[in-house]
């Protein structure tokens, strides 16, 4: 296992400006894009629909189910953590050989 070092964090705004240098795109065009693409993503997630794009990876919603957990500083009171839906990334084939091969 590699030792951890500082990451760095990709912001959409980052992600905007690499995406207009490399595409020779206005800033705002690529805005637009990306927005609507994650208004999309977040739509069909609320609906309830599986979003998967091939080498990359599968966007779902699961459901968690209700669990007891322990207050570290007081183990003798239970605490019920309720039942939720969350989002849930398996990451694709490609992207899972890419990350193992550079040992993040």
């Amino acid at each position: 296992m590699a030792t951890l070092t500082k990451k760095n964090t990709m912001t959409k705004k980052k992600l905007i400006n690499t995406i207009s240098q490399q595409k020779k795109m206005r800033p705002n065009e690529v805005r637009h894009v990306i927005q609507a693409f994650l208004d999309k993503m977040t739509e069909c997630l609320t609906e309830g629909d599986r979003l998967e794009f091939r080498d990359f990876g599968v966007f779902e919603v699961v459901e968690r189910k209700q669990k007891i957990g322990r207050n570290p500083k007081n183990a003798s009171v239970p605490i019920i953590i309720p039942a939720r839906y969350a989002v849930k990334f398996t990451p694709g084939k490609r992207m899972r050989k890419l990350i193992e091969s550079k040992n993040v």
